[in-house]
């Protein structure tokens, strides 16, 4: 009897040290609710609800995280981009990889316990602006949640990886995606949806956890005019979201998808959610350049319970430079004014570092973190930021910073209540932005209404470099209080991984260049650095199983930026992603082989220089976002320059017209282009593919 008294007073006090003795607690509301005295796991997407990404373990600190080494690796099937972050409880490490694919892990060993795959089509890749990724699960009462990148929310139990139920949540007949992870919130299961580019309307979804059950629904964007109400909890915004828009914006949609941040305010009982783009992006042919377009790039508070809605605060007004307000939003009490104060903190696509009050929504501060050329400042009487004269582009174009990829991406950041600051994943990249005078629209294609010439790649290498060289990355270190930077970390190139930060000191971040690295969190000291061999771009987790710390991160580069650019000259094929584990005095041996490119595909035929410039604005406005402008991909897709398909015509249609690589996500382009668009476009891919060879031919 005393054996087993000790047995339950050690399972009760949690004092075992060994993650897996957990396994008879349930995940439920209060353990979520105490995730933060639960450092050994990682119980939800941000580590707690109040999504800070801060461990307070500090086994591995910033005196001895030089011995960090590779404890264990798993090597996915795709080369697809790599954006979960990892879920841990009871031993057990949960992540879900490219194309919607679910796997759980011993997390000590790194044994494969199960994996789902939800056979998401193929041709729903092309639904996907910024690649077929997946940014994670949840877990709760039993069960892993996860969204497929077709739009569906799947339930799994947690031991078997066997499907519970599966319910649909978008009009699969429309360009709707799901990349985003869900959130558990009293019982249900939180999810939003992607496709702004493409012409959807968007909404957040509240499903019973255990059935599946629709619970609410709340649309971020009216039904156009005339239309009905949608039976929703968001019928009773419908006329002042309506007073804020012009024309018939159902066309489009209107855009304003929740495809990131939705976090759980436990103080007010409220749900924060982020807002994405208007669609087109162009305000000038979404609503007749008028009005602000609620709720569109917003941040907008439901009631947890009801979902309906509380207060809003809309950081870009009308919109109509992809500025999504969707990026991490982190919750915290911060000293203002001499007094504590529950804020929420976001770093959105625009620039500017936001410090609201959760209470009512009332802005707080606002600074820019990077160099700002569409604004000049925010009136803070207002709220409203302060434009720059044609930052519209209603005169020409306009070259903006921050531009669309943002100030600040989907990318994670943290905060860490020891040092107080916020740990920022920041960036420049510069973008011309034209007003589209021969748009039309495309029914489930990319409707943006912007001529993406203006921004066409230079075919002078020095030029080229010149060019790259304006992209910039930073790990800035923000003070939210003083809203100034504290210190910084420069990288060459954008498009770097999401931040943890640790009770040890320590800030980790991988980047796009392959390096996943430890830095002193007071002082921005690289410690540490691990070569991953493919860009880490997602964000680090920490966790411990049997008192020893680790540290994981999957590593697979892709998204937005790496589909439709590349900050190196000549990138070679990424290979496939993979998750590294970490810890101290790990030996795992490590290496990826590096794959080289395929010679340049030299074209024997000519074409009229109409045709070749009809060909580049069919290629830039359509092809180039996946697969880079001047042709030049990043090497997460195929580089069209280098394709045996370029060389033979009838080929080429097959693919371009006739959808032959549908199920690798190359649908057939038939709805939008006819077979003599489609050479065109091949006309200019062979002219940069003759470049390309010339180049290579005198070593370039």
């Amino acid at each position: 009897m005393r054996r087993w008294g000790v047995i339950v007073a050690c399972l009760l006090a949690a004092a075992c040290g060994n993650a897996s003795k957990k396994a008879a607690l349930p995940v439920d509301d209060a353990r979520l609710a105490a995730a933060v005295d639960e450092p050994e796991s990682w119980l939800t997407h941000g580590g707690t609800y109040e999504e800070q990404r801060y461990s307070k373990l500090d086994a591995v600190n910033a005196g001895n995280v030089g011995k960090l080494g590779l404890a264990w690796s798993y090597t996915f099937d795709t080369n697809r981009g790599q954006e979960a972050t990892p879920i841990v409880a009871d031993g057990v490490l949960y992540t879900t990889s490219a194309w919607s694919k679910v796997y759980a892990f011993d997390a000590k060993t790194g044994a494969l316990l199960w994996e789902y795959d939800p056979k998401v089509p193929g041709e729903t890749g092309f639904k996907a602006c910024c690649d077929v990724v997946n940014r994670g699960v949840a877990l709760y009462d039993g069960k892993v949640y996860s969204g497929t990148l077709d739009g569906r929310l799947i339930a799994l139990d947690a031991k078997t990886g066997k499907l519970v139920w599966s319910e649909v949540t978008v009009d699969q007949s429309k360009p709707y995606t799901i990349t985003g992870a869900p959130r558990i919130v009293k019982g249900r299961v939180l999810i939003g949806n992607g496709g702004a580019e493409y012409g959807v309307r968007g909404y957040v979804s509240a499903y019973d956890a255990k059935t599946g059950k629709l619970a609410w629904r709340f649309y971020t964007v009216p039904p156009g005019p005339g239309a009905p109400a949608d039976g929703a909890v968001s019928d009773p915004m419908i006329e002042k979201m309506r007073a804020t828009w012009a024309g018939d914006w159902s066309k489009f949609g209107g855009g304003g998808t929740v495809w990131d941040a939705i976090v759980y305010d436990r103080d007010f009982n409220q749900i924060l959610i982020g807002v994405g783009n208007g669609s087109p992006w162009n305000h000038k042919v979404r609503s007749e350049g008028k009005g602000d377009n609620l709720f569109v790039s917003s941040v907008v508070a439901l009631d947890a319970d009801t979902g309906a809605y509380k207060w809003h605060y809309q950081g870009t007004p009308g919109e109509t430079w992809d500025f999504t307000q969707t990026q991490p939003i982190i919750l915290a009490d911060l000293a203002l004014g001499g007094a504590s104060r529950k804020v929420m903190m976001q770093a959105p696509k625009n620039g500017y570092f936001y410090v609201i009050d959760r209470k009512d929504g009332k802005l707080v501060s606002a600074k820019g973190f990077v160099p700002q050329t569409w604004t000049t400042g925010i009136d803070m009487a207002t709220g409203r930021p302060i434009e720059a004269e044609n930052a519209r582009f209603t005169k020409g174009t306009f070259v903006a910073l921050p531009s669309a990829l943002g100030a600040h991406n989907w990318h994670p950041m943290a905060f860490n209540p020891k040092t107080g600051l916020v740990y920022l994943p920041a960036q420049e990249v510069p973008f011309a932005y034209l007003a589209d005078a021969s748009f039309k629209g495309r029914e489930g294609g990319w409707n943006v209404a912007i001529d993406f010439l203006a921004n066409a790649v230079p075919e002078d290498p020095a030029q080229f470099r010149a060019l790259r060289a304006l992209l910039k990355g930073q790990l800035v270190a923000w003070d939210p209080v003083q809203q100034k930077e504290v210190w910084r970390v420069q990288y060459d190139g954008p498009w770097n991984g999401g931040v943890l930060a640790t009770a040890g000191n320590l800030v980790f971040q991988g980047n796009a260049h392959g390096e996943f690295a430890a830095f002193a969190a007071d002082s921005g000291k690289k410690l540490w650095s691990f070569d991953a061999g493919t860009g880490v771009i997602a964000a680090p987790i920490s966790y411990a199983v049997d008192g020893e710390q680790y540290v994981a991160v999957m590593a697979g580069y892709g998204g937005a930026y790496p589909l439709s650019s590349s900050f190196v000259d000549n990138p070679r094929p990424m290979p496939n992603g993979r998750l590294l584990v970490f810890k101290l005095g790990g030996r795992t041996p490590y290496k990826i082989e590096r794959i080289e490119n395929a010679p340049a595909t030299v074209v024997d035929a000519a074409w009229s220089a109409e045709t070749v410039t009809h060909g580049a604005a069919l290629y830039e406005g359509t092809c180039g976002v996946c697969h880079g402008p001047g042709g030049i991909s990043s090497g997460v897709l195929p580089d069209l320059r280098r394709s045996g398909v370029l060389a033979d015509k009838d080929n080429w249609n097959a693919v371009v017209i006739g959808g032959a690589l549908k199920d690798r996500g190359m649908v057939s382009f038939a709805p939008w282009m006819s077979a003599d668009d489609a050479e065109a476009i091949r006309a200019y891919v062979a002219g940069k593919a003759k470049l390309l060879a010339a180049s290579e031919a005198k070593g370039g």
